[in-house]
């Protein structure tokens, strides 16, 4: 029988937050999530735009995802609308994600730069693990990695993934990127899965965090909360309410206990809507345990309205930032050689 948690129970005073917590007792972090389906994020002059002013904000994170393709006429059921169907045309200009946040990387100094989600299923551990340290590194350690197994079968199958094996594949892929990151020596890394192999391999240049760049796993089910408790450094359901939050946290929780894992250890991440995330919201999230909300803005393309929405929600949560009262232009501020404050460990 499972042991219930009070809310308050998981949640993590002070944990990795960016700024000791005020006399309102906030410890959450932001994270943004560009307007995807607008096909903006395929645009450089207005990401660039839309990252820099995330970062004079003072917003925690960027961050963006995929699919790989997407497979005309799909079957499968996208499990985060009641139409089954995802709300973006098969068209919509979707870059690919790692190659993006590089690009980020190269507009902003100090957010971090994540994926939420990244189908982990449609890449090879070797190649993944490669790339993804390569934009840490360049980046001044600031990538964070959230994987997600999949729903559209035909684009895992488009990829050479088996749908049926998804999850299997995902635990290894994990294994195998962890293997590759850690200092091996002089012999190099080795590993034998089901899925994937390889023998004295050197994977360079290593994530700048002796662990690795962190590995959060995204998902609705309970294997996708199980998942986080055995391999992952943090987990973020989607589309859910709180009673179901609660449920697959305590899942969680009790994987990370079966593995021998600390479940304090494991960060967790909610979602939510920019314009109406309001006080109410944000004590809800923390009453969850949240370390961090990723926020959805508007769907339009007017980067005008996207900024004010930023601006006007970063003063009223106090995140710190400089809150330029306009959009800084092209060439001004950010860039890899500006100081690298305040970048998450």
């Amino acid at each position: 029988m499972r042991t219930l948690i009070p809310a308050k129970a998981y949640a993590r005073p002070g944990r990795g937050v960016s700024r000791s917590p005020d006399e309102s007792g906030w410890i959450v972090q932001f994270g943004v999530i560009p307007p995807v389906r607008t096909g903006v994020t395929a645009d450089p002059a207005w990401m660039r735009r839309f990252a820099r002013h995330a970062e004079e904000c003072g917003f925690e994170s960027v961050v963006v995802g995929e699919p790989a393709v997407v497979v005309s006429g799909y079957q499968s059921v996208y499990p985060y609308a009641p139409s089954g169907k995802m709300p973006l045309p098969d068209s919509c200009a979707i870059p690919d994600p790692l190659d993006l946040l590089a690009f980020v990387a190269a507009c902003t100094s100090r957010i971090v730069l994540a994926t939420g989600v990244l189908v982990l299923p449609n890449h090879h551990p070797v190649v993944l693990a490669k790339r993804v340290a390569t934009v840490d590194v360049l980046s001044g350690g600031r990538m964070r990695l959230c994987v997600g197994v999949g729903w559209m079968d035909e684009e895992l199958r488009a990829t050479g993934a088996d749908p049926r094996t998804r999850g299997r594949r995902s635990d290894e892929a994990i294994r195998a990127m962890r293997t590759l990151w850690a200092d091996a020596g002089e012999d190099g890394a080795s590993f034998d899965g089901e899925f994937f192999s390889f023998r004295h391999a050197h994977s360079f240049p290593k994530p700048t965090r002796p662990a690795g760049v962190p590995v959060h796993i995204g998902g609705h089910t309970r294997a996708a909360a199980r998942r986080a408790g055995r391999l992952g450094d943090g987990f973020q359901p989607l589309g859910l309410g709180h009673e179901q939050v609660r449920s697959l946290v305590l899942d969680m929780r009790e994987s990370a206990e079966q593995a021998g894992r600390d479940p304090d250890g494991i960060e967790l991440t909610l979602s939510g809507y920019l314009p109406t995330t309001d006080d109410t919201v944000v004590g809800e999230a923390e009453a969850l345990g949240a370390d961090r909300l990723v926020l959805s803005t508007s769907i339009t393309d007017d980067l005008e309205v996207i900024s004010d929405e930023m601006t006007a929600f970063a003063e009223r949560r106090g995140l710190g930032g400089r809150l330029p009262g306009r959009l800084p232009e092209d060439g001004v501020a950010g860039g890899l050689d500006a100081p690298a404050e305040g970048l998450r460990g």
